[in-house]
């Protein structure tokens, strides 16, 4: 990905941390913030018998002129937060930017027996393994003035996909964490949530070769994850999707609503008159959603009962 900007480096100074950078969106990830000018930290564990990614990636970027160095951690190992913060502040100085990439898909099935241990595996590394590192690097992000975490989740954990329950929930639960924190950190760390499409390894054996990939390359989507990494990214909690240079913003959604009828055989009806969304808005927390509720429903039986 090429970096335009009115400085050609407009990240220089800053530090930035990529999990699971070894490859696909993370290698994307970290290249764009290495040519934007950051200390890039390329996190990726070394496979039995798989070679050194990160080293490969952090490489390139110190090729290209930027400033790189590899760690090879397991995000799940209980040392990862700490080890991978005492790089950071011995050859950078301190951290800026997180971006929480590592992430597994897990088996591919029905939900059925032995739905549980694949759920609970998958979560340790798309969901408690983020929350460990953000936990441990919240001082950090905190002193650098302008910190940023840019969680990477997918749209399954915006609508569900078949045969992948575990990924799913562990997405939706990342979309969860993040939004809480936006709110508990509003000022002080921006947090937001990047659903990338990308040809990766993840999604097919074929789908790192460019040409088939198509438009959906993983350097075709990195621009997001370096906007929402910097310092110039004012927005918090919101969620973004896209690929192929083409982003959307995502917002939850509620009707206006209405009071339910007395009895069972009126929901059907009931429920069919909240099917459209010209009434749909969005809210900035479940606080600010349930005061909404409450002042609509008040209102509303103030005005039948009057």
């Amino acid at each position: 990905m090429q970096v335009t900007n009115s400085s050609e480096r407009p990240l220089t100074g800053r530090t930035a941390l990529v999990t699971g950078a070894g490859k696909g969106l993370g290698a994307a990830f970290a290249r764009a913030l290495g040519a934007a000018g950051a200390n890039v930290i390329v996190n990726n564990r070394i496979r039995e018998g798989a070679p050194d990614e990160a080293t490969a990636v952090a490489d390139a970027i110190n090729a290209a002129g930027g400033q790189a160095v590899a760690e090879h951690s397991d995000v799940t190992a209980p040392d990862a937060p700490a080890r991978i913060l005492a790089l950071a502040n011995d050859r950078f100085g301190g951290l800026d930017s997180v971006v929480c990439n590592a992430g597994t898909s897990g088996p591919a099935a029905r939900f059925g027996t032995g739905a549980e241990s694949v759920i609970r595996d998958v979560m340790e590394t798309n969901f408690f393994a983020n929350v460990s590192m953000l936990e441990a690097f919240l001082p950090a992000l905190e002193a650098s003035g302008s910190g940023r975490a840019v969680l990477v989740s997918s749209s399954a954990g915006l609508y569900g996909i078949r045969g992948r329950a575990a990924y799913a929930a562990s997405k939706g639960a990342l979309n969860a964490l993040a939004l809480t924190l936006a709110d508990e950190w509003r000022g002080r760390i921006g947090v937001n949530v990047l659903c990338p499409y990308a040809a990766t390894r993840m999604t097919g054996p074929d789908a790192t070769d460019d040409q088939a990939a198509g438009p959906m390359t993983p350097d075709n989507i990195a621009l997001a994850a370096l906007w929402l990494a910097s310092p110039g990214c004012e927005r918090t909690g919101q969620v973004w999707i896209g690929g192929g240079r083409w982003l959307r913003r995502v917002r939850t959604v509620e009707t206006e609503g209405g009071l339910m009828p007395d009895g069972l055989d009126g929901m059907e009806a009931f429920a069919e008159t909240q099917s459209g969304l010209e009434t749909a808005r969005g809210f900035a927390g479940a606080e600010a959603a349930f005061a909404d509720l409450f002042k609509t429903l008040t209102a509303r039986t103030g005005e039948t009962t009057s």
